[in-house]
């Protein structure tokens, strides 16, 4: 007698089919979230390794922040571009070499670039200006400066030698990894390609690479007409004899307040694609472009964290309220720029949240013009 063969009916199959899809809608974003988490957690290590970096750095230079300028140059006034403007030749290091590219040419910033007579004239491949040696140009709106070329090589030589290294970019910042993915593996110290943004994603502190009178309060102008409500400009010069030398790191009176590197780009919490449209080229969001932005972040104590844009900016509200003074309330940072009006890029923030509702003072300039430089915070609580 045969036996008949029974399979699944197509109901059956139907309902398997079902369940299966099922459970992968629920454990996808579970994965997709626990994925995140686990790229966060690397960035946070990136971080931890960058703050190892900085304190070799200071070991060598008396617990002194990166520079990449002489100290007396605030001596000579605001813009000593072109020649040295009074300084001893000898004195214009050239701190700000990027590297050796594959033609032979030597790429870097010196003091006396743009002079035909000045240290790198006659050298192959490409020199600089000092715009790019101060901190930060907080006068001119260009936001240049040696706070964002954390991977220059004076302080790559503490990480492990490379310009290109991978503990400069973190796991998310997908737009500037497709950049620079190509450079990790050349023998070459350095290339470029300026049609694409390959900025590392991480960021010092320029206001704490100034001396703390460049930013301190007392210094503070009244606001502006585009924001009366919410006063306070950054100084409209560095002329100070001692402008331009850098702060030891145990001045920080607020160590575990105070942000010393951060994740520049928006990579938490994303929103509107990777690109943003305000910029002529394809360059990220930034980290103060969103209000829901949540950037890695690592403090003068040497503890990182993940901080919420939308907790500081409540910070900065009740540093307002609880800390009134002639001219308006002290804010965390400077609000309005000299030169800019938006303070650091505000302008081109996705959603008006951090834009304070369209009107013309923005909010977010935590870490860039921190009120009272190294002495101040960008935050008021640790967690957030």
């Amino acid at each position: 007698m045969n036996r008949l063969k029974k399979g699944f009916t197509i109901v059956e199959l139907l309902v398997v089919v079902a369940i299966i899809a099922l459970l992968i809608a629920i454990l996808l974003p579970a994965i997709g979230k626990a994925r995140d988490a686990a790229l966060v957690t690397q960035s946070l290590g990136n971080l931890r390794n960058l703050v190892a970096a900085c304190n070799a750095y200071g070991a060598d230079y008396n617990d002194r922040q990166y520079t990449a300028c002489p100290d007396e140059i605030g001596l000579y006034g605001n813009f000593p571009t072109g020649a040295c403007a009074g300084i001893v030749a000898s004195q214009c290091i050239p701190q700000m070499v990027l590297g050796w590219d594959q033609t032979g040419g030597l790429w870097g910033y010196w003091i006396a670039g743009q002079n035909p007579s000045g240290r790198c004239a006659g050298w192959p491949g490409n020199c600089g200006n000092f715009i790019v040696y101060q901190p930060c140009d907080y006068w001119s709106g260009s936001w240049l400066g040696s706070w964002r070329l954390t991977n220059c090589k004076a302080f790559n030589t503490y990480v492990n030698g490379r310009y290109y290294d991978k503990v400069f970019w973190a796991p998310k910042d997908k737009l500037t990894l497709e950049n620079v993915q190509k450079y990790f593996e050349m023998p070459v110290e350095f290339s470029y390609d300026q049609t694409n943004y390959e900025e590392p994603t991480y960021c010092w502190s320029p206001a704490a690479m100034w001396s703390p009178d460049v930013l301190a309060w007392s210094r503070r102008l009244n606001g502006t007409a585009g924001c009366p409500a919410r006063p306070g400009a950054a100084p409209t010069a560095a002329l100070m004899p001692g402008a331009y030398r850098s702060p030891s790191a145990s001045m920080s009176q607020y160590p575990s307040l105070k942000w010393r590197m951060w994740e520049h780009q928006w990579l938490q919490n994303t929103e509107g694609g990777e690109v943003n449209p305000a910029f002529n080229t394809p360059t990220p969001w930034f980290y103060n472009h969103g209000y829901n932005s949540a950037p890695a972040v690592m403090c003068f104590d040497g503890h990182t964290q993940v901080v919420s844009i939308a907790g500081i900016q409540q910070d900065d509200d009740l540093s307002q309220a609880q800390n009134p003074g002639v001219g308006g309330s002290k804010t965390l940072w400077f609000h309005s720029i000299t030169g800019t009006g938006d303070g650091y890029y505000s302008n081109g923030a996705y959603d008006q949240l951090v834009y304070r509702l369209g009107q013309s003072c923005p909010s977010v300039a935590a870490g860039v013009a921190t009120v009272d430089g190294i002495l101040g915070r960008d935050m008021l609580r640790i967690g957030d």
